[in-house]
């Protein structure tokens, strides 16, 4: 059955968490586990609006921590669909923390996760076509073809010599 193409507006999800003291590790700052944790909740809840189904982690891309976020300050994941493939759909987030007492917002990480959708018997199934609207919704859209291709070969799931886009970036004249 062809599910009608959707944008990635339609699939924006925000979790909001609190900082408390059972989330954090010894230097007060929140646990990383306890994010990731978080942030696949928040791009599970993405990928189903999108797909209309249960869907499971197929894997999580490389997680940098650029600002820690401390006791107190509150979790903002913001997580989108940033492509859809067959089955599979590529979920993009931004994780902000927020010192509510102070003001200010300050960016913690980004990161891609990725999400098959299951029919009623556990097996995957075909998800609507992304469009992309805004010139970062583009941007996102052109490289996940890219960082697809990466996880595959990773995976053990392609050969690298078939990763044509992916190639392209380190040989620009061979296609």
């Amino acid at each position: 059955m062809e599910r009608k193409a959707k944008t990635a507006k339609e699939s924006y999800v925000v979790m909001t968490e609190l900082v408390l003291p059972n989330d954090t590790n010894m230097f007060g700052n929140l646990m990383g586990g306890r994010l990731m944790y978080w942030m696949d909740i928040a791009a599970a809840l993405a990928a189903m609006k999108h797909c209309a189904a249960p869907v499971v982690t197929a894997s999580v891309d490389n997680i940098s921590f650029e600002n820690p976020i401390k006791l107190g300050n509150v979790v903002h994941i913001e997580a989108r669909v940033s492509r859809a493939f067959n089955s599979s759909m590529e979920v993009h987030m931004r994780v902000w923390g927020e010192d509510a007492i102070q003001q200010y917002k300050y960016k913690s990480n980004e990161a891609y996760y990725t999400f098959v959708a299951l029919d009623p018997n556990g097996k995957s199934r075909p998800v609507p076509q992304l469009i992309p609207e805004t010139e970062e919704e583009k941007f996102l859209f052109e490289g996940a073809l890219r960082r697809r291709q990466l996880r595959l070969i990773l995976g053990g799931k392609m050969k690298p010599d078939d990763a044509t886009e992916l190639k392209a970036l380190f040989q620009p004249n061979v296609k």
